[in-house]
Protein backbone atom coordinates (compact mmCIF):
# COMPACT_ATOMS: atom_id res chain seq x y z
CA UNK A 1 0.00 0.00 0.00
CA UNK A 2 1.30 3.43 -0.95
CA UNK A 3 1.67 6.04 1.78
CA UNK A 4 -0.21 9.30 1.15
CA UNK A 5 2.15 12.24 0.79
CA UNK A 6 1.53 15.14 3.16
CA UNK A 7 -1.25 13.12 4.79
CA UNK A 8 -1.57 15.16 7.99
CA UNK A 9 -1.37 18.49 6.19
CA UNK A 10 -3.91 17.56 3.52
CA UNK A 11 -6.35 16.22 6.12
CA UNK A 12 -6.13 19.52 8.00
CA UNK A 13 -6.77 21.51 4.82
CA UNK A 14 -9.73 19.34 3.83
CA UNK A 15 -11.06 19.60 7.40
CA UNK A 16 -10.93 23.40 7.12
CA UNK A 17 -12.87 23.15 3.85
CA UNK A 18 -15.51 20.96 5.52
CA UNK A 19 -15.82 23.58 8.25
CA UNK A 20 -16.39 26.35 5.69
CA UNK A 21 -19.02 24.23 3.93
CA UNK A 22 -20.71 23.39 7.21
CA UNK A 23 -20.96 27.10 8.03
CA UNK A 24 -21.79 28.50 4.59
CA UNK A 25 -23.39 25.63 2.68
CA UNK A 26 -23.53 25.58 -1.09
CA UNK A 27 -24.71 28.34 -3.41
CA UNK A 28 -22.21 31.17 -3.06
CA UNK A 29 -19.72 32.26 -5.70
CA UNK A 30 -16.09 31.21 -5.49
CA UNK A 31 -14.77 34.55 -4.08
CA UNK A 32 -16.98 34.08 -0.99
CA UNK A 33 -15.50 30.64 -0.34
CA UNK A 34 -12.02 32.02 -1.02
CA UNK A 35 -12.43 34.61 1.72
CA UNK A 36 -14.07 32.17 4.14
CA UNK A 37 -11.31 29.60 3.62
CA UNK A 38 -8.65 32.26 4.22
CA UNK A 39 -10.31 33.02 7.55
CA UNK A 40 -10.68 29.34 8.46
CA UNK A 41 -7.09 28.47 7.58
CA UNK A 42 -5.98 31.35 9.79
CA UNK A 43 -8.24 30.21 12.65
CA UNK A 44 -6.83 26.68 12.43
CA UNK A 45 -3.22 27.86 12.23
CA UNK A 46 -2.64 26.38 8.77
CA UNK A 47 0.09 28.34 6.97
CA UNK A 48 -0.95 29.60 3.54
CA UNK A 49 -0.46 32.16 0.81
CA UNK A 50 -3.62 33.18 -1.03
CA UNK A 51 -3.49 33.90 -4.77
CA UNK A 52 0.28 34.20 -4.82
CA UNK A 53 1.57 35.12 -8.27
CA UNK A 54 3.49 32.36 -10.03
CA UNK A 55 5.64 33.10 -13.08
CA UNK A 56 5.34 30.86 -16.11
CA UNK A 57 8.02 29.82 -18.58
CA UNK A 58 7.92 28.54 -22.11
CA UNK A 59 11.03 26.75 -23.37
CA UNK A 60 13.12 28.54 -20.79
CA UNK A 61 11.71 31.99 -21.51
CA UNK A 62 9.65 33.85 -18.94
CA UNK A 63 6.11 34.63 -20.04
CA UNK A 64 4.34 37.93 -19.39
CA UNK A 65 1.28 35.95 -18.29
CA UNK A 66 1.22 34.63 -14.74
CA UNK A 67 -1.24 32.59 -12.76
CA UNK A 68 -2.50 32.69 -9.22
CA UNK A 69 -3.49 29.41 -7.60
CA UNK A 70 -6.12 29.95 -4.94
CA UNK A 71 -3.87 28.75 -2.11
CA UNK A 72 -0.39 27.47 -1.38
CA UNK A 73 -0.57 25.69 1.99
CA UNK A 74 2.44 24.62 4.04
CA UNK A 75 4.64 25.87 1.15
CA UNK A 76 4.11 22.49 -0.54
CA UNK A 77 0.42 21.92 -1.35
CA UNK A 78 -1.62 23.72 -4.02
CA UNK A 79 -5.29 24.12 -3.20
CA UNK A 80 -7.60 25.06 -6.06
CA UNK A 81 -11.20 25.82 -5.14
CA UNK A 82 -14.35 25.88 -7.25
CA UNK A 83 -18.02 26.63 -6.68
CA UNK A 84 -19.69 24.61 -9.44
CA UNK A 85 -22.30 21.87 -9.51
CA UNK A 86 -19.72 19.20 -10.33
CA UNK A 87 -16.01 18.95 -11.03
CA UNK A 88 -14.96 18.29 -14.61
CA UNK A 89 -11.75 17.37 -16.43
CA UNK A 90 -10.96 21.01 -17.21
CA UNK A 91 -10.62 21.73 -13.48
CA UNK A 92 -8.57 18.59 -12.98
CA UNK A 93 -6.22 19.59 -15.83
CA UNK A 94 -5.90 23.08 -14.34
CA UNK A 95 -4.79 21.64 -11.01
CA UNK A 96 -2.32 19.28 -12.66
CA UNK A 97 -0.89 22.13 -14.77
CA UNK A 98 -0.41 24.19 -11.59
CA UNK A 99 1.58 21.31 -10.09
CA UNK A 100 3.78 21.06 -13.17
CA UNK A 101 4.36 24.83 -13.25
CA UNK A 102 5.43 24.93 -9.59
CA UNK A 103 7.18 21.55 -9.32
CA UNK A 104 4.99 20.78 -6.32
CA UNK A 105 3.89 17.22 -5.70
CA UNK A 106 0.39 17.55 -4.23
CA UNK A 107 -2.67 19.45 -5.39
CA UNK A 108 -6.10 19.48 -3.81
CA UNK A 109 -9.14 20.37 -5.90
CA UNK A 110 -12.05 21.41 -3.70
CA UNK A 111 -15.60 22.11 -4.91
CA UNK A 112 -17.90 24.07 -2.59
CA UNK A 113 -20.75 24.17 -5.13
CA UNK A 114 -21.68 20.50 -4.85
CA UNK A 115 -24.70 19.45 -2.77
CA UNK A 116 -25.02 17.92 -0.18
CA UNK A 117 -21.29 18.00 0.60
CA UNK A 118 -18.04 19.30 -0.86
CA UNK A 119 -16.23 17.34 -3.53
CA UNK A 120 -12.48 16.99 -3.16
CA UNK A 121 -9.81 15.27 -5.18
CA UNK A 122 -6.07 14.73 -4.67
CA UNK A 123 -3.50 14.98 -7.45
CA UNK A 124 0.03 13.73 -6.96
CA UNK A 125 2.98 14.21 -9.30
Amino acid sequence: MTELIYKEESYKIIGACFEVYKEMGCGFLEPVYQECLEKELTLQGIPFDAQKIVALNYKGQKLDKVYKPDFFCYDKIIVEIKAVSTLNNEFRAQTINYLHATNMRLGLLINFGHFPKIEHERFVL
